[in-house]
């Protein structure tokens, strides 16, 4: 499935800026595997300094970014789960500064993150792969609007470049 098969109907109009650096030509299931590689390298090249730096106070370290990258993916994954099987129940929005301080990522090294992130994709992946296309076609309700599951699996890919061009622009 390519993202070029995506409307802009099976999601927020508040995702669009998270799937539309995603190219058009990218398939679903490359682009995970590319992604992945993306995120390991460029967090993999990021000097241990730069790790717990905030560029400004209450923003988040480069290891509480990663983290949250990660718990996105975790919700993510389960609501393109949910809806694909064709839950009926509105899956409810999540407020992720909450998610950060109990996440302890500041005492985590970047080998445990990377880890948890690579974990985390893994079992996207798997999940992906157990979901035909028709079935990734599928629409629920996400924070009190239409979602396609696939638009949960390509807003994972733009929510990843997203925040590695905030790190490059802020944090490096």
């Amino acid at each position: 499935m390519q993202k070029q098969e995506l409307t802009s109907k099976e999601y927020n109009s508040y995702y669009k800026r998270y799937i539309e650096l995603v190219p058009e030509t990218t398939d679903l299931k490359t682009g995970l595997e590319d992604d992945k590689k993306m995120v390991n390298d460029f967090f993999s090249s990021i000097p241990e300094e730069k790790l717990i730096f905030s560029y400004a106070l209450k923003k988040w370290t480069v290891k509480e970014i990663l983290q949250h990258i990660i718990d996105t993916e975790r919700i993510f994954t389960h609501r393109l789960f949910s809806i694909s099987r064709q839950d009926k129940t509105p899956l409810p929005s999540y407020e992720q500064d909450d998610y950060i301080d109990p996440s302890e990522a500041n005492n985590k090294t970047l080998e445990e993150l990377l880890h948890e992130f690579t974990v985390t994709r893994l079992y996207t992946t798997n999940i992906i792969n157990s979901i035909s296309d028709e079935n990734l076609s599928n629409m629920g309700i996400v924070s009190n609007s239409p979602m396609s599951a696939r638009a949960c699996a390509f807003l994972l890919l733009g929510h990843s470049i997203w925040h590695i061009k905030i790190i490059k622009e802020r944090y490096l």
